[in-house]
């Protein structure tokens, strides 16, 4: 029984020997094989393969995909203008060197970013420097971003990575600067809006001037319509009563007679110190007067 026990666990021992000798490298994967820190043999096939039982060998496994760094926060930097801005950037990288990366960071992924870290920081300096805010934020931003990755890629290559893009999420002024760019463009809304306004008064008074000055014409214009009319009006009248009255005098003086009586004593009160023999109550005296004279003629 005891010999039994003691096979079963040779047999135990043997199996998981020969499972730590076995090993699968995925297609998005490398595979470093090291002893004692020391690269034996870097597989960049997927599958299955082999190596020594630990401690004589062990396996590093590295992601061949491109990964992404972010800076954990934005990051000041002084412009040409000696502006400060506010710079928030991220880099696209791959391992395409797994020996040397190892070698560099002994498969240390945070040791990796933090030294990419370094090296973008700098180069954003380098870059950001030479340039204006504006020709950070839109003018030039291309420029910065391609000398970026140029200068970034260079330092890569040196521990086994590519750098595939590098992009400024983020440019901005920093708090200080902020609220003076908003007073600024403020006070130019402002200086635009009073200028408008100060546009439309001019335009609405010289619109008021001008329907001021057509009515006064158009007043002026129907007056003097209404005063030509009126004076026709009363050429023609004036004509009519002499083509009429012409007819028979008499009868025209009776009848303007009568108006003065009429126009004389409209009020009770009306009082009048005239001569009784007096012309002007001839008609009163004799009404037929008028009749006579005419008949006599």
């Amino acid at each position: 029984m005891s010999r039994l026990v003691s096979y079963s666990i040779a047999a135990l021992i043997a199996l998981f020997v020969l499972l730590s000798t076995l090993f699968v490298v995925d297609q998005r994967q490398y595979a470093i094989v090291f002893a004692l820190g020391e690269v034996k043999k870097v597989i960049n096939e997927p599958g299955l393969h082999f190596k020594l039982p630990p401690p004589f060998q062990n396996v590093l496994f590295l992601d061949k995909r491109i990964l992404t760094l972010d800076t954990p926060e934005a990051d000041r930097f002084i412009t040409a203008e000696k502006k400060n801005i506010l710079v928030d950037a991220y880099v696209k990288w791959r391992i395409v060197d797994p020996r040397l990366y190892f070698i560099s960071f002994t498969g240390d992924e945070r040791r990796a970013q933090d030294r990419m870290q370094q090296v973008i920081k700098a180069a954003l300096n380098e870059e950001i420097t030479k340039r204006t805010v504006r020709e950070v934020i839109s003018g030039e931003r291309g420029k910065v971003m391609n000398a970026i990755q140029k200068k970034v890629a260079d330092e890569a290559k040196q521990i086994g990575v590519d750098i595939v893009d590098v992009r400024l999420k983020r440019v901005d002024y920093v708090e200080q600067i902020n609220n003076s760019v908003y007073d600024r463009m403020k006070a130019e809304r402002v200086r635009v809006a009073n200028e408008l306004r100060s546009t439309g008064a001019a335009e609405s008074e010289k619109i008021r001037a001008d329907a001021d000055r057509q009515r006064t014409v158009i007043l002026a214009e129907a007056y003097r319509d209404a005063e030509n009319i009126r004076g026709d009006g009363d050429a023609k009248a004036s004509q009519i009563y002499a083509q009429a009255f012409g007819q028979n005098p008499e009868f025209y003086r009776f009848y303007r007679s009568l108006e003065a009586y009429r126009a004389s004593f409209r009020n009770r009160s009306d009082m009048m110190v005239v001569d009784p023999n007096s012309e002007f109550f001839k008609y009163f005296k004799n009404p037929g007067a008028g009749s006579s004279a005419a008949a006599r003629k």
